[in-house]
């Protein structure tokens, strides 16, 4: 099934043609090129080409987000030399996203995703991702970053049913965050076998993807294989140097027993991340 309608593939286009400045579009379809890469240099030149877009059309919606998400990806694998700095402009520019293009389904849903992620009001978040899917309910990547909010909200079995909704909407090939997603869901419902399970089908469609290694070496030590546990962090040390922290590489988890139990894992499996 495809992720978008014929209909709403060509709204999409329009918008993100909003901008009458053909160069600013040019540098944002550059960027748009690398929306599904796990990739420190490629990720900072897809922010360049943003930076160049939005300096030609400050309210370029689509480039807003799109520099959001990069950034977000930036603290996920804490790639960003400042890590507050990033945060914050990650947040200013979904932000605007959302006040230049307040009825776009996919920046709502990726400027809900991030200030989700980077600890915003939760409520207020699901609501923008719930307008996003008003206007196209078969957009697959919302239901998926629905389903991680609804995680960080605390809600790991509604997160569930909406990572599989998304499952409907993406090629198999796509699946990574949504399994990773499903993995965390189990994890912190204490479902350790169903989350491994998740965990290893996500990593061998993306082996780079570290809070697909953060999680599996959190739940191998909860289940007391910390052998596996210890060299799922040595492969996850040669991708990024900080193991888990929260403010680096960590999201806002609402329910701090579900933030604890992550983070007791890992410290089980790498010792004091301090």
């Amino acid at each position: 099934m495809l992720e978008l309608s014929a209909e709403a593939a060509e709204i999409r286009r329009a918008n993100e043609r909003s901008t009458t400045d053909l160069t600013a579009y040019d540098f944002y379809l550059r960027a748009r090129a690398h929306h599904m890469v796990v990739d420190r240099d490629r990720i900072l030149q897809a922010l360049d080409w943003l930076g160049q877009a939005l300096a030609r059309d400050a309210r370029y919606a689509p480039a807003l987000a799109q520099a959001a998400n990069f950034r977000f990806h930036l603290d996920i694998n804490d790639w960003a030399e400042d890590a507050e700095a990033n945060r914050r402009t990650a947040a200013d520019l979904a932000r605007q996203a959302v006040q230049a293009a307040p009825d776009d389904p996919e920046i709502l849903a990726r400027s809900a995703f991030v200030l989700a992620y980077f600890g915003d009001d939760i409520a207020a978040c699901l609501s923008l991702v719930d307008r996003s899917l008003e206007v196209n309910p078969s957009f697959g990547e919302a239901w998926g970053m629905k389903g991680w909010m609804l995680l960080w909200a605390g809600q790991p079995d509604l997160a569930i049913e909406h990572f599989e909704r998304a499952g409907r909407y993406f090629p198999r090939g796509r699946w990574a965050s949504i399994l990773t997603g499903i993995g965390v869901a189990h994890l912190i419902g204490c479902r350790f076998d169903e989350a491994v399970t998740a965990f290893l089908s996500s990593l061998q469609l993306a082996p780079l993807f570290a809070w697909g290694h953060r999680s599996l070496a959190s739940c191998y030590a909860h289940m007391g294989r910390l052998d596996e546990a210890r060299e799922v962090v040595r492969r996850l040390r040669a991708i990024t140097p900080v193991i888990g922290v929260i403010g680096r590489g960590f999201p806002e988890y609402r329910n701090p027993e579900h933030r604890d139990l992550l983070l007791s894992g890992l410290r089980l499996a790498a010792g004091d991340l301090a």
